[in-house]
């Protein structure tokens, strides 16, 4: 029988328009070996937590959203689980091939380039890459990063015109869930974000749900 590829999970979202172009899927890997001061998103660090599901469940589930335009991978630290997610993608174009693929990473660039065979194929297969670690004394509402460290790297010419667009913070989105609880997405333009937010929701009567996006 053959193996099984599978991922370790921490969160999904099916529609998203702050973490890259259009309306993207999102999904955010369980597990990153890099502890970036001032992460907002702790709880996606541990690489014993999250959820497994399968390349053939995740790809099933891609490929029935409609009117999105791609997927966006974060974490957690998505080249943690390179082979994985390069199977994904593979999986969801072979029936998808239109939808496009960004990554995050709290890696540069250049030393993912030199990483190993896993890491260079998820490189291959990716349309965008956000690079860099999250560092709170550089904070700055840029689209889509968290600090001026951090780059928007085109790997393909899928997206010939980011270099002249506006850049600045694409903001966040709450999500209400069926079963009623809440939860965000984005990248927060100020520091403190995720503190004040759960202070105020606290202050109504609200808990938020602990999975959303990080900013390494």
């Amino acid at each position: 029988m053959a193996e099984v590829t599978r991922l370790s999970v921490a969160r999904r979202l099916d529609r998203c328009t702050v973490l890259g172009p259009g309306v993207r899927a999102v999904i955010w890997v369980q597990g990153c070996p890099l502890r970036c001061r001032g992460c907002v998103a702790a709880e996606t660090l541990p690489f014993d937590g999250g959820t497994a599901h399968s390349v053939e469940e995740l790809t099933d589930w891609l490929c029935g959203l409609p009117d999105i335009e791609g997927v966006t991978l974060s974490g957690g630290e998505p080249f943690s689980q390179a082979a994985e997610l390069a199977s994904l993608l593979d999986a969801v174009r072979a029936r998808r091939p239109e939808l496009s693929a960004m990554a995050y990473s709290g890696f540069r660039y250049e030393a993912l380039r030199r990483g190993g065979p896993d890491r260079q194929a998820l490189l291959r297969r990716l349309d965008l890459l956000v690079d860099g670690p999250y560092v709170a004394s550089r904070q700055h509402g840029l689209r889509w990063r968290g600090s001026s460290n951090q780059r928007i790297i085109a790997l393909t010419g899928r997206y010939p015109d980011l270099g002249t667009e506006p850049d600045h913070s694409a903001g966040v989105e709450l999500s209400l869930e069926a079963d009623g609880s809440l939860s965000w997405a984005g990248v927060p333009p100020t520091p403190g974000f995720r503190e004040g937010l759960e202070e105020r929701l606290a202050a109504r009567g609200f808990v938020l749900r602990a999975e959303e996006r990080r900013e390494t």
